[in-house]
């Protein structure tokens, strides 16, 4: 009899990636120039993936052939009654595009709804293939900075609807990564009333959604706009098991389109690129993690709190020239080291040097983010507690060395 069961001890096991072709392990000395250091940069977990994505991959690998593949009912069914049951969103099917990735979807998006020299308009800092994707595809970066406000990120509401004039589409990621926000009620309805007012098309990346903390709520933005501006005409949304689940290196994942015509426009564009999402080993991890991944989930997102309130105290009290802006969700801690980096005299290309060579920690650099990341780290908590514990002390042994001008060891 096969078991869902997770506990702690889980999360706690110490996963040895290395030699497995992992990008965050076995591309640390192409990424940082150092091999050994902590990873804690790309946004994947070290945790193990929920039993039922195991056993389902094991089953589907024993059957020695591998060919092209569908994408059967039971998986669009698995992602509506995810989608009912976490987020009271009814879905139907035929808005469900299976696309290959969020990062190709996003590129999709912009090439649908915008031409080339249209602007399209991003709220850094931000996850940066949201920059690319305007730059790669001929479209204007048009900025809307998110604002730091009393140790909490807010939408420049003011500036956004300046920004919308003449703008074609807003790339919004709820919650947002880095900066951890999750996005209230209120915020969002303000976002739509400007997209409302300026015929705005909207791509809401809303990946991180399940990776929300209790005393926060997820808000789908399609939802909000048939309830608030009575249309979600203009709304593409992306969702995905990858980060939820731990399986981004499968890559599938969903747009989410009610509008038929800007559903066909997708499909045309997916169509000239002549890429498939369809894979015998994606599809049915996909459906096992959406079916029978709740208990896991819910065990992840307790111990994910435990140790952001451990990395938020140990701050604190040990390293206080670095300040953790509070996530409301996601596994992705933004930390601003501003104090830290003034205090020893860096400039940010000296500040990621301290961490990966002084500290032995290997974080994403804020300013891949923007320039708005300039003294920020982020830090991604997604592996067992000890190894959050064992960067931290190298932080603060390297802190201390440098504060009395001491060599790295």
């Amino acid at each position: 009899m096969t078991s869902n069961h997770v506990s702690h001890k889980d999360f706690d096991k110490k996963m040895n990636r290395a030699g497995t072709a992992s990008l965050k392990y076995d591309g640390r000395q192409s990424m940082f120039g150092a091999a050994e250091v902590i990873p804690l940069w790309v946004a994947d977990m070290d945790f193990a993936a929920p039993p039922a994505v195991t056993r389902s991959l094991a089953r589907r690998a024993a059957h020695p052939v591998y060919g092209y593949s569908i994408y059967p009912d039971s998986l669009y069914e698995s992602l509506i009654a995810w989608l009912w049951q976490r987020h009271d969103w009814k879905v139907h099917r035929e808005w469900i595009l299976m696309c290959p990735g969020v990062v190709p979807s996003l590129h999709a998006a912009v090439m649908t709804f915008s031409e080339p020299g249209e602007a399209i308009i991003v709220q850094p800092p931000v996850y940066f293939p949201f920059f690319s994707a305007v730059i790669r595809t001929g479209r204007q970066l048009t900025y809307n900075p998110l604002r730091l406000r009393n140790d909490r990120y807010e939408i420049d509401f003011d500036h956004l609807e300046q920004c919308a004039e003449g703008a074609r589409l807003l790339l919004l990621c709820s919650p947002h990564n880095p900066v951890g926000r999750v996005w209230s009620e209120q915020e969002l309805k303000d976002v739509l009333h400007i997209a409302k007012k300026h015929d705005l098309v909207i791509f809401s990346d809303e990946i991180h959604s399940d990776l929300v903390y209790p005393e926060n709520k997820h808000y789908v933005l399609s939802m909000l706009a048939e309830a608030s501006v009575g249309n979600r005409a203009n709304i593409i949304t992306a969702v995905a098991p990858s980060k939820t689940f731990n399986i981004p290196g499968l890559n599938l994942s969903v747009l989410i389109v009610p509008d038929p015509e800007s559903r066909e426009a997708l499909i045309r564009t997916f169509d000239t690129m002549h890429v498939s999402a369809s894979n015998p080993f994606s599809i049915v991890a996909f459906e096992a993690a959406y079916r029978e991944g709740e208990a896991w989930l819910e065990e992840l997102l307790v111990y994910l709190r435990e140790t952001r309130d451990y990395v938020r105290n140990y701050l604190a009290i040990h390293l206080p020239g670095i300040r953790l802006i509070e996530p409301e969700g996601t596994y992705l801690l933004w930390l601003d080291c501003s104090v830290l980096k003034a205090e020893l005299g860096l400039n940010d290309v000296q500040l990621r040097h301290f961490f990966v060579h002084d500290a032995g920690v290997g974080m994403s650099p804020g300013t891949l983010f923007g320039e708005a990341g300039s003294g920020f780290m982020r830090m991604n908590i997604g592996a067992p507690r000890r190894v959050i514990q064992a960067a931290l002390e190298n932080i603060k042994e390297a802190e201390h060395r440098a504060r009395q001008g001491t060599p790295p060891i």
